[in-house]
């Protein structure tokens, strides 16, 4: 039996959950066919699943064929918890990317088809609801391969014209084609794995329409990833079960992973391989195999043991709302978030204690709404959001040596750091350039660590900094006087001056998020959409007629757009329909009015000051971040 580990994604609504029960029903892994409109899918385990009819929540469950062991993955489906889905990804040998032949290739189907893209996952792609009025299966094989990719190929007939399309993906299979006239299914399975073929499948999972040919074409298609007899593995979730026991989901990619061992000096006290809700113990795992482990308590989705981590992910929260709760239930409240938190890290709760404020970060209102009963449900806490503020980041546009010193009595460390513009979604990368003649290895590791123990903020509205690369280039310190602190003092200072200076040239640039927009109205209300979108400062290409309706695609700002669905509901009486997805961070539309907004003095952030203390006379003195150029004890290596 070759091991598979395959997840599957859709866009909301495509039918994604209810492809999972056909397969497993069909590959008798489960005796009865639920459906998710019940409430009794075998993979929407949760209350709140049930309650709304969607994936909120990843799921695991074995799907057994005649040749493949095969663990499935279910991820939520609504873009607000696209994020989910995107932890997932780094653990996948396949993906099963689900269509609905009534939709086509929506926004978020292209977001998907990028993240598997990124995460260099090979993909089969089912077309579901063929069943519908107005399905055509030529029309969606075209929208797929014009938005998606010309090399997905029909793979419901296999016949001389399929061998074609198949030789045509790939310069040296063509050859031997052309020569032999023979494709062996070895070539095709090697295509498969390498993201040069995308095979499509046409049926109706509400009806079992296509799933028997499916489930024999995955058997037929797949080959197991040859992994190394080390240990290593990957954690993709963590979650907490009914008894609020913390749960650390790995995929084992080598080796074997016992019970009562250790991973970065914590014990596993115990693994549990589950299908839908339910768990057997084991005491050992082997490679290719997923498992939870309990016991855990560091871990965080994306970790490796002895391998990599996994790429920084791409989808991130866009808003930040402000938590309401009642005073007494100020710590039980925050203990939950913390706990979701660990589940989501993203979801970035913080605590400010000058404005007795507690905050989360989201994707949508979605997300919001399910935050808000998972509170009262799991943790019994009532609770409710202000409208929430957009999360603006900053960049820079030019490079600069930046410098701080920190040398209060019996104390020295100097620190220059090379600032520079990173790629564009990168975040913040960091590069360590200093010859250890410069400074000692011990002085460098404490810098590094320095840097990437702290979210840098920006110095025109104290946002969180982005796309950024900083580079460790010299510094100083003393064999006397420098000890454990100082190295990091002078690195956060130094981040601060250098964007201060940047600030000074006009060098900074605000960015905020953008959505990518797909709104459909009827053609008497195309006019009022387009005078829209231009109030929002988006931007759109020339409007598609699709008989009386029109489509508009484009793009606009997140703080113009987000409360946008309601209105188009409202003017179209519930005729029209929006859809968005987060593009990313673009400049700031009205850069001088945030500023404005948010008032922010770089200089006045104590806990991110951009000053240095140098000692003179027998005492530390602080010399403002404009003087430091005049007053540095090594010197500038860039300036």
């Amino acid at each position: 039996m070759k091991k598979i580990t395959m997840g599957i994604v859709a866009h909301v609504d495509a039918g994604k959950t209810t492809l999972s029960e056909g397969l497993l029903y069909k590959a008798d892994n489960i005796r009865t066919l639920g459906r998710v409109d019940n409430g009794d899918a075998f993979l929407d385990t949760d209350a709140l699943e049930k309650a709304r009819g969607i994936t909120i929540f990843s799921h695991e469950a074995k799907l057994m064929t005649d040749n493949s062991d095969i663990t499935l993955l279910d991820t939520p489906g609504h873009v607000d918890f696209a994020f989910q889905t995107e932890e997932i990804l780094s653990v996948l040998d396949y993906a099963i990317l689900v269509i609905s032949a009534s939709d086509g290739v929506t926004n978020y189907t292209k977001t998907l088809w990028n993240l598997l893209k990124r995460h260099n996952v090979p993909v089969f792609i089912f077309v579901n609801k063929m069943d519908t009025v107005g399905a055509n299966k030529v029309q969606v094989l075209d929208d797929i391969q014009t938005n998606l990719s010309q090399n997905s190929v029909d793979f419901s007939k296999i016949d001389d014209n399929f061998y074609e399309n198949i030789a045509a993906s790939d310069d040296e299979l063509l050859e031997k084609y052309l020569n032999d006239n023979r494709i062996e299914d070895t070539d095709i399975q090697d295509l498969i794995e390498k993201r040069k073929v995308f095979p499509i499948y046409f049926g109706s999972a509400l009806k079992l329409t296509g799933i028997s040919e499916f489930l024999t074409s995955l058997d037929q298609w797949t080959k197991e990833t040859d992994l190394g007899k080390d240990f290593a593995a990957r954690c993709f979730k963590i979650t907490h079960d009914k008894n609020g026991e913390r749960l650390t989901w790995l995929r084992v990619l080598g080796g074997e992973l016992k019970a009562k061992s250790e991973l970065n000096h914590e014990k596993v006290n115990q693994l549990r391989v589950y299908n839908g809700e339910k768990f057997t113990t084991v005491a050992s795992i082997g490679a290719s195999e997923i498992v939870a482990a309990t016991g855990l308590t560091k871990t965080y989705p994306g970790e490796g043991f002895n391998t990599s981590d996994a790429l920084n992910a791409t989808l991130k929260p866009v808003l930040t709302y402000r938590v309401n709760f009642e005073p007494d239930d100020l710590h039980a409240c925050l203990n939950a978030l913390k706990t979701l938190e660990d589940e989501n890290p993203q979801l970035h709760v913080t605590w400010s204690e000058h404005l007795q404020e507690m905050h989360v970060q989201v994707m949508g209102k979605i997300q919001l709404e399910i935050l808000e009963q998972l509170l009262k449900e799991r943790f019994n806490l009532e609770v409710d959001f202000d409208q929430g503020n957009i999360l603006y980041k900053e960049t820079i546009i030019d490079s600069i040596e930046a410098v701080g010193h920190f040398e209060p009595l019996r104390h020295y460390a100097e620190v220059h750091l090379l600032l520079e513009p990173g790629e564009k979604n990168s975040g913040v990368v960091f590069e360590n350039k200093c010859n250890l003649e410069v400074l000692t290895k011990n002085w460098q590791h404490q810098i590094m660590t320095a840097l990437k123990s702290k979210e840098h903020l920006g110095v025109l509205t104290g946002m969180p900094i982005t796309d950024l690369k900083i580079t460790l280039i010299s510094g100083k310190g003393s064999i006397v006087h420098s000890v454990g602190g100082d190295f990091r003092e002078a690195t956060y200072r130094a981040v601060r001056q250098g964007l201060m200076e940047l600030k000074s040239q006009n060098k900074l640039q605000l960015l905020e998020p953008w959505y990518d927009f797909h709104l459909e109205v009827s053609q008497d209300q195309v006019g009022r959409a387009m005078n829209d979108i231009q109030r929002m400062h988006g931007n759109f290409d020339n409007p598609e007629n699709i008989g009386d309706r029109v489509i508009i695609i484009g793009s606009a700002p997140v703080s113009e757009m987000q409360d946008y669905a309601a209105e188009v509901r409202s003017y179209t009486h519930g005729d029209g329909n929006l859809e968005y997805v987060v593009k990313g961070y673009l400049p700031c539309h009205n850069t001088q009015k945030i500023i404005e907004k948010m008032a922010y003095d770089p200089v006045s952030d104590l806990e991110n000051t951009p000053n240095s203390v140098f000692c003179s006379h027998g005492a530390g003195h602080t010399v403002t971040w404009d003087k430091v150029p005049e007053k540095v004890q090594y010197p500038y290596s860039y300036r």
